[in-house]
This record gives structure tokens, sequence and C-alpha cells, in this order.
């Protein structure tokens, strides 16, 4: 464990990056501003299923550059990224078999950003780790048990949808991107030991994975996760890593221009760093 965890104590700084189809509503439904932060305008929204997956055929981000976004990372002194793979409104950001609902199938874009991203990391030297929600999934049937319901076309079985789609899914992203660094599950709503004992086989594709404290099912994970907060005297004992945001949404909403200071993000930084935890900065 400390030999996993080595290069990820001494790296204090990281990049969170949200992104999914949320981008496009970017906070606005029929015209109105929508209440909560801005991946969670489905949810927020109460958006009916079809509805909102409409909304990847208007999903073409065709500046996207995987280098550059590393660069940036690189340079403000960041030595790793995490980003969502697959977000709680169930689209996925990359290339998946088990289910068309995702960036390659079901936008005009035609990419798969993680696969540009995991290229970028390993030329330019900082590690890669994937957000996964595992538990939440208000688009495929029996996904949306956990976090919320209101659309007849998410009734299902959540074992069904762990067995169907989770599983097969984090088993693509630990084998499909070359080698990984972190696994950062989360909200683990309704995630029993049994449910939560399916993800952990796949760990072993990854021999060197850090996973955090979301899985769920009482396993502790290699970190605790700390959100928009501080410890006030870090978490003795325990490997954490504080994820902050720069304005107040995790995901892009237009409205919300409430950014911290640069001054405040600097102190964030040495604050976490000198309590013995990482900073993991969204942007």
């Amino acid at each position: 464990r400390d030999a996993r965890l080595a290069w990820w104590r001494e790296a204090r700084f990281g990049m969170f990056i949200h992104w999914g189809l949320y981008a496009v509503p970017a906070g606005r439904w029929d015209g109105k501003q929508v209440g909560g932060i801005g991946e969670w305008i489905m949810h927020n929204a109460r958006i009916p299923v079809a509805d909102y997956a409409a909304l990847a055929r208007r999903f073409n981000p065709v500046k996207f550059d995987a280098d550059a976004w590393v660069r940036l990372a690189k340079e403000a002194g960041m030595r790793y990224i995490v980003i969502t793979s697959k977000h709680h409104d169930g689209f996925a950001m990359f290339a998946s078999k088990a289910t068309k609902y995702n960036i390659h199938d079901a936008t005009p874009f035609k990419r798969d950003p993680l696969a540009e991203l995991a290229e970028a990391c390993r030329k330019h030297g900082l590690r890669l780790g994937f957000y996964y929600s595992q538990a939440q999934d208000w688009h495929h049937p029996g996904g949306a048990a956990a976090g919320g319901h209101w659309d007849k076309a998410q009734d299902g079985s959540m074992d069904d949808y762990i067995r169907d789609v989770a599983v097969p899914q984090v088993r693509e992203l630990l084998s499909n991107y070359g080698p990984l660094a972190i696994l950062w599950w989360d909200t683990p709503v309704d995630m029993t030991k049994e449910r939560a004992e399916k993800f952990l086989p796949l760990l072993g594709l990854q021999p060197g994975i850090i996973t955090n404290d979301r899985l769920g099912g009482g396993f502790p994970g290699d970190s605790g996760t700390p959100e928009q907060f501080i410890p006030a005297t870090g978490t003795p004992g325990r490997d954490w890593e504080t994820c902050m945001t720069m304005n107040d949404t995790w995901g892009y909403k237009s409205d919300d221009r409430n950014w911290k200071p640069a001054a405040t993000l600097i102190r964030n930084l040495v604050d976490i760093a000198c309590k013995g935890g990482n900073d993991l900065l969204n942007v």
C-alpha cells in the first residue's frame, strides 16, 4: 500500500475535470435557470430521460485539445488529472460497448476524449484517473433507484444495472486506457456490501490503482475525500484529498461567476499540503 501511494503522497496537487452533457444546457432548462450545481440539472429539473438524452445530438466539442489541457495542468504544478468518465446523468465520456449512450456513439463528435487524455498524460508525464458514478445513473433502467426517480424509463433493477452497465464499463476503463493512477467512485447510495463486491475483482486489472472511500458497502478505499472543506487538523493516520471547486459548481453553469480569488486558491493549496493532504481542484 505504501508503494502504491508513494507518488500520490508526494503529488499534493491534481486537476479534477467535470465534463459531460450537462455542459450543453449550462444550468438552463426551458429558458429558466435551474437551481443547484450544473451537473445535477437532469435531477434538479426532473428532465425526462429522452429529453435529456437528446442533448447528445448537440454535443460536438470540436475544440477539445487533450494536449493543451494536460500542459495547462502541468504548468500549474499539478501532478495528476481525474476526469468524469460517467457522472450521475449516465452519459459515458468514452467509447463504451456496454451502452450506446456515450460520446463516441451518441454524438456528432465520434471521438474518445479519455483515450486522447491518456495519450497526452503519458506524453507529458502526468498521471490519469477516472471518476465513475457507480451507484447513481439517471439514464439507464435501475440506476435511478438510488438517486431519485421521476420517469418510468428509469424503472428497473439496480442489481441488473450494476451487472449490465456499471461493472462492464469499469472493466472497460481499467482495460482500455493503459496504466491508470486513480479510480474515483462517487455517491454510494444503496450500495450494499454485495453490490460493492461486484467491482472489487476488477481492481486487479490495475494493481497500482488508488481508490477513494466512496465505493460503498463498508469498503474504506485508500483515501478520504473531504468535499469543499479542509479538515482543521487534516486526518491523522488517513490519506486524504480535499476536492474543491473554483466557483460554486462542479459542472459548467453559465451564471456561476462566484470565482474564488487566486490568493484563496493558493492559500488552500498550502493549507492542504502542510496538513498532509492533496488538493484536487476542479475545473
